[in-house]
């Protein structure tokens, strides 16, 4: 899907497709449960949370986020940044434009000292090669001052064999069925995380499963 020679209007629709699929699959609870967590933990500091999420994509799980915390009168300063300058175009066409969220194009990295409550990203992980995956493990607990959230897909038979029958009856775009395949292939079971974890020097962090083939890792700090 990151491919150059993909038309901007099929990468949009790729990108709407992948949010339609983590609505279904119910792939912003984890995240959003974790958010909820920290906002009860500070629910005496009055300052905005500033979040960062790394590897945006269509923006679904910020605006969730954003809805969340106008629930429960938290003030927020959401950031979403990608690499691909073809998702902040997709995020931007999807968003109402007077939520708090900024999107940036470019890497997380040039975001660092720039005072993160907390770092959260979905569906990335699984993306990164060896070493940067833990650039980014270090990034996040040296930038999250309350804490970090991975999300990503649990590797397990079952929805490798199972995800193209969903993205069949959800009429998704064949680069979604292909891609969503890949990424369960590709994805990681709760032994490597924590070798993953070791390897990073992170002991405080913690693996959960999450339903339905959700894998997340967490640090929290309070």
């Amino acid at each position: 899907m990151d491919a150059l020679d993909l038309p901007d209007e099929r990468y949009v629709r790729v990108l709407n497709d992948l949010a339609r699929i983590n609505l279904v699959t119910m792939a912003q609870r984890p995240t959003l449960i974790f958010i909820k967590h920290i906002m009860n933990l500070t629910a005496d500091d009055t300052r905005p949370l500033r979040l960062l999420d790394v590897g945006f994509g269509q923006g679904d799980m910020l605006r969730a986020i954003a809805a969340m915390a106008r629930v429960h009168g938290r003030p927020v300063d959401l950031v979403g940044v990608d690499l691909n300058p073809r998702s902040e175009m997709a995020a931007r066409a999807a968003s109402d434009p007077h939520l708090p969220i900024r999107w940036v194009t470019g890497d997380y990295q040039a975001l660092a000292g720039q005072g993160w409550d907390i770092v959260i990203s979905s569906l990335v992980t699984h993306h990164m090669t060896e070493a940067e995956r833990l650039c980014f493990l270090h990034f996040m607990e040296g930038e999250a001052r309350l804490g970090w959230l991975i999300n990503d897909l649990h590797r397990q038979r079952l929805p490798f064999v199972g995800y193209p029958l969903l993205a069949s009856l959800l009429w998704v775009d064949p680069i979604v069925r292909r891609d969503g395949q890949l990424s369960i292939a590709r994805s990681f079971r709760v032994g490597e995380w924590q070798s993953i974890l070791a390897q990073a020097g992170i002991r405080e962090a913690r693996v959960r499963r999450w339903f339905p083939w959700r894998l997340c890792v967490e640090r929290i700090r309070r």
